[in-house]
């Protein structure tokens, strides 16, 4: 990987079950990207410790998610997809970021004050300072690309005023990094209420399509999908949250326009379109179930993936470490 493409970098928390969602807003475009670029995908997992977890579950779900970026066509040969926990610079350039980090930047993070009212018994400073540890994920290896969606460009903003900072007093140190925002399929929200985004973490099963949920009980969610009472198949997300979103799922599923959606089922029933959106969402994601399980049974194979990978990431991400230990002033290791 030298720098030949341009480097894009992106990842996913560790916890919960991936969905529609993540994999529409995100792997999806992973895959479509990949061959353009040298890509670093993470399974982030120190962010996740901001809120609590059961550690054996949290292995099992790590592990899973790491396996269903493969399963989504991600090649471990060809891209670099780790454990954030398993390359240490991430928090070692964490925590000199936090030293040039202002408070006033933290305080105004919105996704800080969602958090602390989601979990007000356990408001801790990681929470606070979770922006400055992705600012390093992303800087650690020079990245140029970041696919985020809307909620996301906070988060960069403040990788990119760190980095800038850093630059002009230490010279040349870090990449600029730039948003990749996907034209669509970005924002898949939540089938019980859709004027929220669709969440790994919803208490309400119905609300969520996860990716290794079976055909039957894909159908069956879609069924049970939120519309309204005027039985229109129309694009219209200000006054049709609902329909719309099942429009746009279908939308980035088959390719076709919101236009044509609406064509194709003019004059048909609620009924029938969420039976369609169902079916073809289920075929979506077979040959996905059938590549997690073989995956799933060849253990040795992810072990190997996971070690090579995190000692690819380890090399570029310490090139960088070293260099900025080397700017501050910190003593260098004896090797």
């Amino acid at each position: 990987m030298e720098k030949e493409k341009k480097i894009l970098y992106s990842g996913m928390q560790a916890t919960g079950k991936l969905t529609i969602g993540n994999y529409i807003g995100a792997l999806k475009n992973w895959v479509n990207l990949h061959e353009d670029y040298d890509c670093f995908f993470g399974v982030m997992d120190l962010h996740s410790l901001t809120v609590r977890q059961n550690p054996a579950e949290f292995r099992k779900n790590a592990r899973l998610i790491y396996t269903q970026y493969v399963a989504a066509g991600l090649d471990p040969e060809k891209n670099c997809i780790y454990f954030q926990s398993h390359v240490p610079a991430h928090a070692e350039l964490g925590w000199i970021l936090n030293c040039f980090t202002y408070m006033g930047e933290l305080n105004r993070m919105t996704q800080f004050k969602d958090k602390s009212a989601k979990h007000a018994d356990n408001i801790n400073a990681g929470l606070y300072t979770y922006p400055t540890l992705m600012a390093a994920d992303i800087l650690l290896y020079q990245s140029d690309l970041v696919p985020i969606g809307a909620d996301q460009k906070q988060h960069l903003e403040i990788c990119r005023d760190i980095a800038e900072r850093f630059n002009n007093i230490y010279g040349d140190v870090f990449t600029i990094p730039e948003g990749f925002f996907p034209k669509t399929g970005a924002r898949i929200m939540s089938l019980q209420e859709p004027d929220k985004k669709m969440s790994k973490s919803d208490e309400n099963e119905n609300a969520t399509i996860y990716l290794i949920d079976d055909r039957d009980a894909i159908i069956r969610k879609f069924k049970r999908a939120v519309t309204d009472s005027e039985a229109v198949i129309k694009y219209d997300p200000a006054n049709k949250p609902g329909i719309s979103n099942l429009i746009e799922i279908y939308s980035v599923v088959t390719g076709k326009s919101f236009e044509d959606v609406e064509k194709e089922f003019a004059g048909k029933g609620y009924g029938d379109f969420k039976m369609a959106v169902g079916e073809t969402v289920a075929d979506m994601l077979d040959p996905f179930h059938k590549r997690c399980d073989e995956l799933l049974a060849d253990k040795t194979y992810i072990d190997h993936c996971m070690k090579e990978n995190a000692e690819k990431a380890a090399y570029f991400a310490n090139k960088t470490l070293r260099k900025v230990q080397k700017k501050v002033g910190l003593t260098e290791r004896i090797r």
